[in-house]
This record gives structure tokens, C-alpha cells and sequence, in this order.
């Protein structure tokens, strides 16, 4: 563990950030549970992606179940190829996550995207060792190992359900009606906070790789051949980029912006590098360090089953002087049209949305209707999907249909149908527009990395007045406490006075923490290590000056000023 890695841990745990679940019986790992500290810190990056990416944007916030049935996820793939690579230590029996293992112990940074043949060839290249014993894997096999939570829906074991391992689904699975409720009018955005689930092979370092996740996603739908972003809002906002050229040559970073980007060819879609622009203004909003952030563009190998292109946000949570150590914070990907094509396919619902003209235009369609009454005596519960053929075949080759016999391949089998029986018809129709499936552009964002990320980077320490202290630098949005109330000590009249300050400033919409107990240095320090902005004391000065004062201390100059009570709450606004 880092050195950065190991304070932060210890932090949270004293703290009330985050700490391992049920520690009372041994933990289990890959499940945090946040202290109100943390619960509070999580709360409040929540609403503020929710004010920025829902409610800036102009989309609307929908909340889907975490548990879904199977047919949802055979659709949309996951059920083939949701998995990550699996190796069994023959000494000790411990499982652990083979790409990751490779890419601690070589010089490749990304084997994710790598074959499970070619992982086994590197173990024997370099010998690499079990991380839990020291013994050799060299020659042990890697397996995929499927990472969706299995569970059955109801007394009936056979309706399989599983909890989701993205919110997307919830989202995609339900896109006719939100179609209904948006008046079929493109573009449009619809977001989701939630919890999903993967059962991850090695989770580690606390929040990073957990089992149980919050994801912020935007899916925002688009006719991918008309609609366009509002670039002008975000033209000139500088991104850092790490495109898979400058990967491939180790290169440095480019610093374009986003207009620059596009124009460069750097980012192809021009709403991947629009998001890009607001999100880097977002994270530098609520604290992120943009000096350790920067856009990795996704390998040809590494793309998600569902991706054309994906830029990963990612932040170095390593200390001044440590290696760097870049941890995924969000996921941008251009999805297309993959997911409500599969689920128009698998559904019986419309996942089109009619693309209505500016002009009426006259055109050439082929068109068959079959002689039900043959084709049904003659080929019995193949007639259907017979017709369905003879369509396609009109569509892609109607010149075939001047033959006496029209040959169509249902299930491997061949069919040859009379022409006369086909009613093939060539005719002219207006159309006044046509269906299309939308296409999806997606920020994902790892809410529980991001606060981690917020803490790594808040982290410090320094000296006051001759003693060390630690101290959470965070922005005043996201600290889980807003400011503090203490009186110099609890007797003659001092307690009740700060508990009447702490009142009429929780009235004025603050968040406020009252705390007695301890001198008032050490309750300075317990501020400092929470991270909350600004501490008032109440004195004695307070109770024979008129009008009444109180002091005012700055979490991060520790310098303090007399301010008049009736305008505290403006003051700290």
C-alpha cells in the first residue's frame, strides 16, 4: 500500500469517511460502508453532478430497479461477455484478476483487452507470482470468470433475475416509453444515481474496486446524422489527452482545446470532446486536481462490447515523490446504436423514433404479400418466417423475384416458393419521414472513485503554530460540513449561546456540526481532519460585546476575525 494510500485508508476509517462492512465478523471485501462523514461527502458529489448533468442540461433523472431479468441482459450482451480474466494459485488456492497482475509486474499498463492465451504466454514469459504467496503461475490456466450477481426472482427458481452491473440497462430497456414522454423529439438526455453490483475477482484499495458501486450516467440520445452539440459552451476549455497514438509512443499529453480537439482530429465525436468540456469544468468544481487528471482514449482492444470510441477520466491518487497511480473516474463512450437495437430485436416493443422530413419525397419500395392460404397448409409454423424471408429478399435483391421459383433460407433450411404465390409489387409511395434508431453518447461516472479521488487529492498535511496537523482541503461544495460552532467551553451561558448560533445558521440552509467536548484546539484539529471550512467560537467576548461577535477561523490560513452575529450567516455564505 502507498504511503498516500495507507493515510487516506486510516483517515477514513478514524474519521467516519469509509470503512470495510461488517467488521465485526471478518469484513468482506469488496463492500464499504461510509461513516457520516463520508455518507455526507458522497451526498453531496451526488447533487452536484445531479444540479450540473440533470438539471443544468435539461434532462430528467429517472430511478430504475437494481434487480432485472435475464431476457434484459441477454440482449444487451452482458450475459456473453460481462467477464474479467481468473488465475487459481496452486499453493494457496487464492484467485486473483490475471490481467492485473500482469500489467503490476510488466511494462504493459493495459492487458485487459488481451486474449486469455496471450495472458498465459506473459505468465510464462516472466514468470510472474501469485501476489498472495510468491508462488509461480507460470503455466496455470486463465479462465474468464463471469462477474454479474445471479439471484431468482420469486418463488419460481427458474425466473432468473440478476442484480444490474450498470445503470445503463434500466435506462435503454425502457426507452419507448421515455420516447413517449419526450414527444419523440431528439436530442434528449436521461439520467440515473444508483447503486450496481460486480463480483469482482481482487477488489482492493478501499473505494476503487468494490463490489457494490454508485454510478451518475447520462444516456443522452441523438440522430447521430442531424443533431449537434452546443460547442460555442465549451470551445476553449482545455483537455488534457492521452490519445492511443501517444500511448502507443509513450508519448507526453496534449493539451488541445475542445474545439481544437475536433478540428485536430484528436477526439472524433464532437459530443464525446463536448462532455469532455463540461465534465473538466465539473471536476474542477468540486476539487479534483486537474495537475493529476487527464483523458486516456480506449485501445482498439480494450472498447466495451457496446463502445465506437471511449475516453476514460482519470485521476493520479499517488502523493508528491510516490509513482504515479491513475485510477479510471468516468467513462465516455460513444455507444451508437447497439443497445436499442438489440433491444428492439429481443422485445416486443418499438425502440424507433419517426424522423419526420421537410419535404414529402416519392419513393420506389418493393413490397410481398404472400398467399397465407398456401404457404400455411404447405409449410406449417415456417410459413410466418418464410414471408419474413421473401421481404428481405424483395428489399436486397427484387430482380430475383422475375424468376418462376423464389429460393429463401429459414434456419439453415432452403425453401423454394412459387412467384405467383409470393405477390411481389413494385409501386411508388410518399413518405413523409421514416424510423430510426437513436443513437447514445454516455458519461459514466464512478461516484464512490470520485470520492476517493476527492479525498486523495483534499489530503494534506502542515504545521501550525509549531505542531503538525492533517487537513482536508476540501472545496466548500462537497465538504460534509459546512461550519462548525463551539463554545470556548460549556458553562456560564456560553453553551446555550453557541447552540443558538449553530441553530440560526442550520435555519439559513448551512451545514453545521456543534461540538463541546476537548480543548479548543483539538476540536480545531477534528474540523481540520473532516475538512470543514470554517470553525465560530463562541467567547466570552461574545457575551459583553454589543452587538454580539463571535470568531470566525479559515480552515486552510487557520487565520480568524471578528464577525457581528446578525451578518454570520452572510459572512459564511
Amino acid at each position: 500500500m502507498k504511503d498516500l494510500d495507507r493515510k487516506v485508508a486510516e483517515l477514513s476509517k478514524r474519521r467516519g469517511f469509509f470503512s470495510q462492512t461488517a467488521e465485526a465478523y471478518g469484513g468482506v471485501a469488496g463492500f464499504q460502508t461510509f461513516g457520516p462523514e463520508g455518507a455526507e461527502l458522497k451526498r453531496n458529489i451526488e447533487n452536484s453532478w445531479r444540479a450540473k448533468f440533470s438539471d443544468e442540461l435539461g434532462n430528467r433523472e429517472i430511478e430504475a430497479p437494481t434487480i432485472m431479468p435475464e431476457a434484459v441482459f441477454e440482449a444487451s450482451g452482458h450475459l456473453d461477455t460481462f467477464d474479467d480474466m481468473i488465475v487459481r494459485c496452486p499453493e494457496c488456492g487464492e484467485s486473483s484478476r490475471a490481467d492485473h497482475i500482469v500489467e503490476d509486474n510488466t511494462e504493459l499498463d493495459e492487458a485487459e483487452g488481451l486474449s486469455t492465451e496471450k495472458i498465459e504466454e506473459l505468465f510464462q514469459e516472466h514468470d510472474l507470482e501469485c501476489p498472495e504467496c510468491g508462488e509461480s503461475l507460470a503455466g496455470e490456466k486463465v479462465e474468464d470468470f463471469h462477474l454479474m450477481f445471479e439471484t431468482t426472482i420469486g418463488p419460481d427458481s427458474g425466473n432468473r433475475g440478476y442484480l444490474r452491473p450498470e445503470t445503463a440497462q434500466g435506462i435503454f430497456v425502457e426507452f419507448p416509453r421515455f420516447k413517449d414522454y419526450e414527444r419523440g423529439q431528439l436530442p434528449f438526455g436521461i439520467t440515473q444515481i444508483g447503486k450496481s453490483y460486480r463480483n469482482e475477482i481482487s477488489p482492493r484499495k478501499g473505494l476503487v474496486r468494490v463490489r457494490e458501486l454508485t454510478q451518475a450516467e447520462l444516456e443522452h440520445f441523438i440522430d447521430p446524422e442531424e443533431d449537434r452539440p452546443p460547442m460555442d459552451e465549451v470551445e476553449d476549455v482545455e483537455l488534457k489527452l492521452y490519445s492511443r497514438e501517444r500511448q502507443s509512443e509513450k508519448g507526453d499529453l496534449q493539451r488541445l482545446t475542445v474545439r481544437e480537439s475536433v478540428e485536430e482530429g484528436v477526439i472524433e465525436s464532437e459530443w464525446i470532446a463536448y462532455f469532455l468540456g463540461i465534465a473538466t469544468e465539473w471536476y474542477r468544481s468540486i476539487g479534483v486536481d486537474m495537475e493529476r487528471f487527464r483523458y486516456r482514449q480506449h485501445q482498439n482492444d480494450e472498447l466495451s462490447h457496446y463502445a465506437s470510441d471511449c475516453w476514460d477520466a482519470e485521476a493520479d491518487v499517488s502523493a508528491l515523490g510516490e509513482e504515479e497511480d491513475w485510477i479510471e473516474i468516468t467513462g465516455f463512450a460513444y455507444r451508437g446504436c447497439y443497445d436499442l437495437k438489440k433491444h428492439h430485436e429481443h422485445s416486443e416493443e418499438d425502440y424507433t423514433v419517426f424522423k419526420e422530413y421537410d419535404e414529402p419525397v416519392e419513393e420506389e419500395v418493393t413490397e410481398v404479400s404472400p398467399d397465407m392460404a398456401f404457404l400455411g397448409p404447405e409449410y406449417g409454423d415456417k410459413a410466418g418466417e418464410i414471408a419474413e424471408a421473401l421481404q428481405e429478399k424483395a428489399e436486397e435483391n427484387p430482380e430475383a423475384f422475375e424468376q418462376d421459383e423464389i429460393a429463401v433460407e429459414v434456419e439453415g433450411e432452403e425453401y423454394s416458393i412459387p412467384s405467383e404465390r409470393c405477390g411481389f409489387e413494385r409501386k411508388t409511395v410518399t413518405k413523409n419521414g421514416e424510423h430510426i434508431l437513436p443513437h447514445v453518447v454516455e458519461p459514466s461516472f464512478g461516484i464512490d472513485r470520485m470520492v476517493y479521488t476527492i479525498l486523495a487529492h483534499s489530503y494534506d498535511e502542515d504545521e501550525v503554530d509549531g505542531e503538525e496537523r492533517t487537513v482536508m482541503r476540501f472545496d466548500e461544495e462537497v465538504a460534509p460540513t459546512e461550519v462548525a460552532v463551539f463554545p470556548l467551553m460549556d458553562k456560564e451561558g456560553l453553551g446555550e449561546k453557541a447552540r443558538e448560533v449553530a441553530d440560526m445558521l442550520r435555519s439559513e440552509g448551512l451545514s453545521v456540526k456543534y461540538d463541546d467536548t476537548g480543548n479548543i484546539g483539538k476540536r480545531y484539529r477534528r474540523q481540520d481532519e473532516v475538512g470543514t471550512p470554517y470553525c465560530v467560537t463562541i467567547d466570552y467576548d461574545t457575551l459583553e460585546e454589543e452587538p454580539e461577535t463571535v470568531t470566525v477561523r479559515d480552515r486552510d490560513s487557520t487565520e480568524q476575525e471578528r464577525v457581528r452575529i446578525d451578518e454570520l450567516a452572510e459572512h459564511l455564505s
